[in-house]
Order: C-alpha cells, then sequence, then structure tokens
C-alpha cells in the first residue's frame, strides 16, 4: 500500500515553519503518535508503523467524538483561512455564457427564377459584395419568355380584353414586372433578355451560379442580407433552460471591441435543445449602424434571469464537491471548525444556493476549506476504526504466523528491512498492497525485482518475516 497522505496537522505545522514533534509549543500538546492504519497502535515519539507508514500525532483536546477540527490562531493566520456568513435575501440568477452574431432572417431574401433560361451579363461576381435596391443583378434569356411575350401581343392586336388581362397576368407570374410589361405593350416588341433586380439593400452572402449558367426554378441564384440589424444567438445550459425568459436583459461583449458592451434583451427564447451541445438558443436583436457587428462573430453574454426571493447562499468557493455529496466546513468556535454536508442549489455567478444544512448565523470557511476538510474526514476515519461501543464483540484476533508470497520491491540491509508488494494473504485478512516489513532471516542473496514465498510471525504488535524461499517468475503475485 502507498503511503497515506501526512496528517493536515503536520502539513499546517510545517507551513508555520515549526518541527513537527514541537506541536505549537505553548499552545497545544502531543499526546502521542498512532499509526493510520491501527489507532491502537501508539508511541510517544514519531516513526513507523508495522506496516511502514509515518505515525501522525494526536493532540491534546482532540479526543473529543464528532469531527470537530481545532487550529491554533497563528496556524490560521498563517495559511489564510478566511470566513463568510452564510446570507439570506435574493438570488440574482445571472447566466454567463457565450453565442454569436447570426443574420437577422427577416431581412434576408433569396432570388429565384420562376422559369428556365440562361444567365447572362451578371453584376456580381462574388459573395460579400453590396448591392442596393432596384440594382439590376443579371439578365435572364428564356424561350418561355419569349413566347409569352409574344402571345401578348397577339392578344393586343386581337383586342380581345379578356385575351389581353390573361396574357398580362401570365408574364407578371412569370416575373417581368408591372413596369416592363407596360413597356412591352407600348413599344410592342419582343425582349430577349430580361432584367432581375435587387428586391433590397445588403450583401450578398450566397452566389452560387456563374455568368452563362442554366438556372432552373428550384436553384437558388444568390441570397442577400440586410446587416442593418443582426441577431445574437445565446446558447444557454440544459440545467439553466427554465431561468431565461423573453424580455430578460442582457449584455454583451465582443473580444474584437474590448470595453464596449451592447445592452439588448431576449427577444424569443427557441422550444427545443441542440442535440449536439445540449444547450438551448435564446435569441437577442441588435440595431448594427456601421456593420461593426458581422455574422459569425463571437461573443460573451451575460443573460440576467428573474431572481429567486429568500434563500440562503454562500460563496462558490466554499463548496466542497466530492462525488455524490456536497459539504463545506462550518466555523463552530475560535479556531474549531466542523465539517458539514449539505444539499446545494442553484448556482449564479459566484454564489450558490444552499437548501439543506446551513443556517443563517453561521460562517463557512471559503480559504484553506480543503486543508480542514483533510483533517475532519481523517479524524472521523478514527472514530470509526475505534471501538466506542463497550459492549460491541471484538473481532478476533489474528494468528500469530502466515504464508504469503511477493515481489521484492526494496531493501534495507543495514535496517533489516525489505519492501514488498505481496499477494493477498487470508490468514491475516489483509488485501494485495506494498508493505515495509523487518526481516530476520538471511538477506544477501536477495536482490530487487525477485519474487519469493515468506513466513511472517508476530512480534509484538509487529509481523517479522522470519523465512525467505526464492520462487519463478511466473508465481509472482
Amino acid at each position: 500500500m502507498k503511503k497515506p497522505m501526512i496528517s493536515v496537522v503536520v502539513a499546517l505545522l510545517a507551513i508555520t515553519g515549526l518541527p513537527a514533534h514541537a506541536a505549537d509549543e505553548g499552545e497545544k500538546e502531543i499526546l502521542y503518535w498512532v499509526a493510520p492504519m491501527d489507532p491502537n497502535y501508539r508511541r510517544d515519539e514519531p516513526g513507523k508503523s508495522p506496516m511502514g507508514m509515518d505515525l501522525i500525532p494526536v493532540y491534546a483536546g482532540a479526543d473529543d467524538e464528532g469531527s470537530d477540527v481545532t487550529i491554533s490562531p497563528t496556524v490560521v493566520q498563517n495559511l489564510g483561512v478566511r470566513t463568510e456568513s452564510v446570507r439570506a435575501g435574493t438570488l440574482p440568477r445571472l447566466i454567463d455564457t457565450v453565442g454569436y452574431i447570426d443574420y437577422d432572417e427577416s431581412r434576408v431574401s433569396h432570388i429565384h427564377l420562376r422559369v428556365s433560361g440562361w444567365i447572362e451579363k451578371l453584376s456580381v461576381k462574388s459573395a460579400g459584395e453590396r448591392v442596393t435596391k432596384g440594382q439590376r443583378l443579371f439578365n435572364l434569356y428564356s424561350p418561355d419568355l419569349v413566347n409569352a411575350q409574344e402571345e401578348f401581343l397577339r392578344a393586343l392586336s386581337s383586342g380581345n380584353k379578356g385575351l389581353i388581362e390573361a396574357s398580362r397576368d401570365r408574364l407578371n407570374a412569370m416575373g417581368i414586372s408591372r413596369g416592363e410589361v407596360a413597356q412591352l405593350e407600348k413599344k410592342r416588341k419582343v425582349r430577349q433578355n430580361i432584367a432581375v433586380y435587387a428586391p433590397q439593400d445588403g450583401v450578398v452572402s450566397e452566389l452560387p451560379v456563374r455568368e452563362g449558367m442554366y438556372a432552373k426554378p428550384a436553384m437558388n441564384i444568390m441570397t442577400l442580407a440586410d446587416l442593418s440589424s443582426v441577431w445574437l444567438l445565446a446558447e444557454v445550459f440544459e440545467r439553466q433552460a427554465d431561468w431565461v425568459r423573453v424580455g430578460d436583459k442582457a449584455e454583451v461583449t465582443l473580444p474584437y471591441l474590448p470595453g464596449k458592451t451592447w445592452q439588448g434583451e431576449a427577444e424569443y427564447v427557441y422550444p427545443s435543445l441542440d442535440m449536439k451541445t445540449r444547450t438551448l438558443l435564446v435569441r437577442l436583436r441588435f440595431d448594427n449602424p456601421g456593420e461593426s457587428l458581422k455574422p459569425n462573430m463571437y461573443a460573451r453574454v451575460k443573460l440576467y434571469a428573474s431572481p429567486r426571493e429568500n434563500v440562503i447562499f454562500i460563496p462558490m468557493e466554499a463548496l466542497i464537491r466530492t462525488g455524490g455529496k456536497d459539504r463545506v466546513i462550518v466555523e463552530v468556535g475560535a479556531g474549531k471548525f466542523d465539517a458539514r454536508e449539505v444539499v446545494a442549489g442553484i448556482e449564479s455567478d459566484e454564489h450558490i444556493e444552499i437548501l439543506e444544512g446551513l443556517n443563517t448565523d453561521e460562517r463557512v470557511v471559503v480559504s484553506g476549506q480543503f486543508l480542514i476538510d483533510s483533517e475532519a474526514s481523517l479524524k472521523a476515519s478514527f472514530m470509526r476504526m475505534t471501538d466506542v461501543d463497550a459492549g460491541a464483540e471484538k473481532a478476533p484476533e489474528a494468528p500469530g504466523k502466515a504464508k504469503g508470497h511477493g515481489l521484492v520491491l526494496a531493501i534495507n540491509v543495514e535496517q533489516k528491512e525489505i519492501e514488498l508488494r505481496h499477494a493477498p494473504i487470508p490468514e491475516l485478512g489483509w488485501p494485495e498492497m506494498e508493505m515495509l516489513f523487518p526481516v530476520d532471516a538471511d538477506m544477501r542473496d536477495l536482490k530487487v525485482g525477485d519474487n519469493i514465498a515468506f513466513d511472517l510471525e508476530q512480534r509484538g504488535r509487529a509481523f517479522v518475516i522470519i523465512t525467505i524461499q526464492p520462487e519463478k517468475q511466473e508465481q509472482q503475485p
């Protein structure tokens, strides 16, 4: 077994610059030293346990029940242990997230044809070019349009008002504007090419066609987007999805414009989550004079959701998360602390709600709590290992002798000790682990990496190896 973490109390003494055996002389007295894995093994001075582990000190006043930890004021100050009061009141629900700029879809238009034909005299050469409303985009040659114009001229020659009106409506339905139809009626001359004009101001965001291409009605000729207004799509985590509402205020910052903040509000909350990112999209709209906000820009977003009233909360840094349990270190007196389990609620900026476990008249540790929590856990472990129930049935004593198999990790001839990684020893109830054993046997031919069989004999509280026999390589544990 690996040597365990030295007691936090010893670590505290090391930080203050005092030797471990001094134990803060004048303030606390070391009663005895104890083995980490056997609280009944006690010594009057530092040393090693029978399992090769460092002994840890037990201080006067440390025999109280529970997991309270007492630290001298000097050590508390040297460690920078800080505490803050448990607060009650209104907890603002701040959602700190990210988003990206996108086109305002209400200001995007797509150019499609209503008849098949060939693109001629394309005035836009690439995506990103700026166009204005009414600007000619390209000419279209279509045999269908030519035939429709000829039918309209024949209807005009016949003087049949119903036929004339039907031919005019057909031209409009095929994409020829009323102005061009009026020109055709006035000049009585068929136009081979029909001009297509921009329906709005904007930039060309998509241009999949080129000069001379044959286009069909299903094909998107180009897409125009007006950047005078843009959307910002913020991503909200699933656990915060129920917080946000339409109208919630927001602050937006962009990395490329440091120091500038945009104020906005949630305009729309999308009804479903993204399957890949497990986030909910929240849409904000911003006016964009000068077009400083450009599509696909990354943004930092702070959404101020509806606050929670009458809640108990503490600083986020005070909470210790361990697996499925949360706990905090509570100050229960001058230099005295206790590890307490709590039930945490929502997180908001630098604070977290506490549903159970704390009262408003208490103080929690926000700095140095991990050292104190480790010491409290160690003390509670000692309490569980100690037989506090006088009427409890004691476990049977381990036998005085046992056999084992192991791999030699280290040899100390002067101290007559070897470190082994041994297989489980059922007679003693020991699992597979690494241990340091005293040896009362011949070690002259022993070397690191050997596989050995050995006999153990209990002498006092320690187990001593009394015989060693080499084994084959495949018999190692």
